[in-house]
């Protein structure tokens, strides 16, 4: 490994630390300098916490140094997105509402991760309370895109995003509502995770859907979000939506390969329901082809519209947005960004019988998406529609939230990984696919995407920044 530690990806800077060529304060030193040199350009970040950090990467350095590493996650930094608890911390959800809001306790994913060994040097900006966009009017800026910082970086979990594909962190926590993580996964060119509905647990950290959200893994490559999803995953019985499964070892199938895997090729959806633009359309039909020539077995399959996926998701998370913000929407709405309140508002008017209905409708696409699932062992679909937009044309910012293929599994629960399969042409900038699996079979997610991403020839491109 010749490059800039800030270069390394999360599992590579955990090799190097267990081998003693790299000591966590090394590394953590050198990823604040990316910090410091980039933050004026990105705004990544809401809470620096460095100096925490290094003397917890003080810590973990003299324990690795008498026994090795606790875990594959010993002494490395990991980014959170600022609507997750870190104690002794404010938790602002990137709003004016929150700016006093410091937390006991930490979410059960940071202790999780804590427990680890793993260290907490930021918490990251994020679209207002993970739902309203990049807003201008804020106590903080929104983040921007490191291929372009003229560009949107997608969201919610926008300064996660930013920072990974920045090299200033390895990894980060993002959440997802209706694509959060996979949004700026795909528009910063990283790899972004969606656990299995109740996989991670949810206990601390800010809701917007009691039962859409997600927290999931945001690295720059497909073996370290295993890393972390293994140190992530397990049941929590303070959370409702906790699933009770045993941990497993995420990493298990990593090079195995596509030979076997059958994979249906979701086209309708950026074809008919969201037609791409050529570049995208282009890029996931030679994905594809280079699936098909390391083995897998690709054809195409249908689903049910993305437009019912999308109405599903949307009266859902509207009406339990507003359950959770229906008293500051009555009594202090001046206080959102503009564009937070447009979002939020409609929840209020949204009756109990449209809920009800759309939790039925809710159970019979999840059929439908089960029913595929008989014939193949996962499914390829777009990401995005379009790549990255301009930061500041707010009409086709509005457009990135309706344009994908993501919210169709926040609605169904399954597990969904988004990664780069290309770069637009006039620009350089990220286009990316999506792999969905069974429920609780993010192994052979990672087993397809790390197969494509060593096939493929994006895995080492980076912003030039």
């Amino acid at each position: 490994m010749s490059a800039a530690p800030h270069e390394w990806t999360l599992a590579e800077a955990s090799a190097a630390i267990a081998r003693r060529r790299l000591s966590p304060v090394e590394y953590l030193d050198a990823l604040r300098a990316r910090f410091e040199a980039l933050e004026p350009r990105l705004n990544t970040t809401i809470l620096p916490l460095w100096d925490q950090a290094r003397e917890e990467a003080s810590r973990a350095q003299r324990r690795i140094a008498r026994a090795g590493p606790r875990t594959p996650l010993d002494g490395l930094p990991v980014g959170l997105k600022d609507i997750i608890d870190l104690a002794g911390h404010p938790t602002t959800c990137h709003s004016r509402l929150l700016l006093e809001n410091v937390k006991r306790r930490d979410a059960a994913v940071v202790a999780r991760l804590r427990a680890a060994g793993a260290l907490f040097p930021a918490k990251l900006a994020t679209h207002e309370f993970a739902i309203g966009g990049p807003a201008f009017d804020l106590p903080f800026p929104p983040a921007r895109n490191p291929w372009n910082p003229a560009h949107h970086p997608g969201g919610s979990s926008s300064g996660s995003g930013a920072a990974v594909a920045a090299g200033i962190l390895p990894a980060a926590l993002g959440t997802d509502t209706a694509g959060s993580v996979r949004h700026p996964a795909s528009h910063c060119g990283i790899v972004g995770m969606k656990p299995t509905y109740g996989l991670v647990s949810r206990r601390g950290v800010f809701p917007l859907s009691y039962t859409l959200d997600h927290v999931g893994p945001m690295t720059r490559d497909v073996a370290s979000n295993a890393l972390l999803l293994n140190a992530m995953a397990g049941h929590d019985p303070e959370d409702p939506g906790s699933a009770a499964r045993r941990a497993e070892n995420y990493a298990r199938h990593l090079r195995k390969g596509l030979k076997g895997l059958r994979i249906g090729f979701v086209r309708h959806f950026h074809e008919k329901d969201q037609p791409a633009t050529a570049e995208v359309a282009a890029a996931l039909e030679a994905a594809a082809r280079l699936m098909a020539k390391e083995g897998a077995k690709v054809k195409t399959v249908r689903l049910p519209p993305l437009a019912e996926f999308a109405g599903v998701n949307r009266t859902i998370l509207m009406s339990e947005a507003a359950a959770i913000h229906g008293r500051w929407l009555r009594e202090a709405p001046e206080r959102y960004a503009a564009i937070t309140r447009k979002r939020l508002l409609p929840g209020l008017f949204i009756r109990a019988e449209d809920h009800v209905q759309a939790q039925r409708r809710r159970r019979e696409l999840m059929a439908a998406v089960e029913a595929a699932f008989a014939e193949v062992d996962l499914l390829l679909t777009a990401s995005s529609m379009d790549p990255a937009c301009r930061i500041d044309d707010a009409e086709a910012v509005e457009a990135t939230y309706s344009r994908q293929a993501r919210t169709a599994f926040n609605v169904t629960g399954h597990p969904a990984l988004t990664l780069m399969c290309g770069l637009t042409k006039a620009e350089g900038l990220p286009l990316a696919l999506q792999l969905v699996g069974r429920h609780f079979e993010e192994a052979t997610i990672y087993r397809a995407a790390a197969a494509y991403e060593r096939a493929a020839p994006w895995q080492d491109l980076r912003p030039a920044l």
